[in-house]
């Protein structure tokens, strides 16, 4: 890795490129940012700890494998896991298309071809710095309150907020998209958010669950059936495929789809026509897919349950889902939203949570997600003798220790995820009260407010 000599002040562009006089290029180049340049997999790491750059753009073709993309997809997957935030453009000449995919699912911002075009890259990395400092703005602002994304969704976990921009960005690309997450983190929910963000939002959104449905059923659902097609078809139907002509059908449970379906909707992807069963006519659909599963698809392809190449066809661009444990704060949120909810509808008498069920909440490790949490919340408020829901109402153990820390990318940035955790718990269990939130850190307000202003958790 080389030094920069560019002032401090001017924001930090790194450059994970191997070939020296690339480096130099790129320096000259970008003289209004202060460009540090690495040379592999390791110097980028100590860059991105030491200076934290906003932007990084990476050559995917790093050394031990210079002519491939091994390496620099393990880059770009450390880099992410160390900075989510930091807005990384990659560059390739092999396999542009695949690995510009695979670069965007992974979570790249962007993405070049070589031979490099300086002017082009220069607007590109312009944009992805903006891009940074309008998101560093938005979570200033929402940090500390949680609020509604993609018309519906509530959070303030950074965690979540991610999945949401992936979300509104990949809506109009027109892509299959996949949304990996274990059961009750809310993968319909986002695959309405897709369809409603998109261009085919004045069309259907289909839904079917996959894994709900009989093997020797499915196929007539999808793809619908002629009159006269077997015993019991006395009229023409059409199938979800076609019902969400023009719109969005959402395949829940992908992965319970028997392997000869699979070669049919295999066809599908590849032709966009279908055929009925008993049908002799192709019908051409304008559908999207968007899919979800919580099984582990690699390893039934692995096993022969799943075909491969349907699986790049659908996974297109792969999102995955937190768990709510993975949400620091939210399971707070969001119970307070259910226990309003309910009670308006269900038990007019109890008027909220008390602080015992907030703090078991806040520590519960909710394997079920977003629905153990709202059924229980649900059956805690019709239950309720008080005008609360208390921890027993809720049936949940006395609040007990947590988890580990995530990896931080350096001890600074460990204290800030550490207080930026507690600090975010603290002002959910207490409705944003300064007071009782401070009474809980065991700090005092002005302590307290000079730690939101510190880490920008509030305008």
């Amino acid at each position: 890795m080389t030094d920069a000599i560019e002032p401090a002040e001017l924001p930090v562009l790194l450059v994970v490129e191997d070939d020296e006089g690339l480096q130099r290029q790129l320096k000259w180049a970008y003289d209004g940012y202060r460009v540090v340049a690495a040379h592999d997999r390791a110097a980028a790491i100590e860059a991105l700890r030491q200076y934290e750059p906003a932007v990084v753009t990476l050559d995917l073709g790093l050394p031990p494998d210079p002519d491939g993309t091994s390496e620099g997809f393990a880059t770009l997957a450390e880099l992410l896991r160390l900075k989510p935030d930091t807005k990384i453009i990659v560059a390739s000449g092999h396999g542009a298309r695949e690995s510009a995919l695979k670069a965007i699912s992974l979570g790249a911002y962007d993405f070049y071809r070589k031979p490099l075009d300086i002017d082009e890259l220069g607007l590109i990395v312009a944009r992805a710095f903006h891009l940074h400092d309008i998101e560093s703005e938005n979570r200033r602002l929402e940090a500390n309150g949680g609020s509604a994304v993609l018309g519906s969704i509530i959070t303030a976990a950074p965690e979540m907020l991610k999945v949401a921009k992936t979300i509104e960005r990949v809506a109009n690309a027109d892509v299959s998209v996949m949304l990996l997450g274990a059961s009750g983190t809310g993968k319909e929910l986002l695959a309405r958010a897709v369809h409603d963000s998109s261009g085919r939002a004045k069309h259907e959104f289909v839904a079917i669950n996959c894994a709900a449905i009989p093997e020797n059923l499915l196929e007539a659902e999808l793809f619908g059936y002629e009159r006269g097609a077997f015993t019991g078809a006395v009229k023409t139907n059409p199938g979800k495929i076609e019902l969400a002509q023009g719109g969005t059908l959402f395949l829940d449970e992908v992965g319970d789809i028997p392997l000869p379906l699979q070669v049919k909707l295999l066809r599908f992807l590849q032709e966009r026509v279908i055929e009925r069963i008993g049908g002799r006519v192709p019908i051409a659909v304008d559908t999207r897919i968007v899919c979800a599963t919580h099984q582990d698809l690699d390893a039934m392809i692995a096993a022969g349950g799943f075909r491969e190449d349907l699986y790049y066809r659908l996974a297109e661009i792969v999102v995955k889902i937190p768990s709510l444990a993975e949400r620091h704060g939210d399971a707070v949120l969001l119970a307070r939203h259910f226990a309003n909810r309910f009670a308006r509808e269900l038990n007019a008498k109890v008027h909220g949570l008390s602080n015992e069920a907030l703090a078991a909440i806040d520590a519960h490790p909710w394997p079920g997600n977003v629905r153990e949490l709202e059924n229980r919340i649900k059956r805690a408020v019709i239950m309720a003798d008080g005008k609360t829901v208390s921890a027993e109402d809720l049936d949940l153990p006395n609040p007990a220790g947590g988890g580990e820390e995530q990896a931080a990318i350096n001890l600074r940035a460990a204290r800030e995820v550490a207080d930026r955790r507690a600090i975010r718990s603290a002002m959910s269990r207490t409705d944003n009260n300064i007071s009782g939130a401070a009474k809980l850190l065991g700090i005092s307000r002005p302590t307290l407010y000079d730690l939101i202003k510190q880490y920008q958790l509030q305008a």
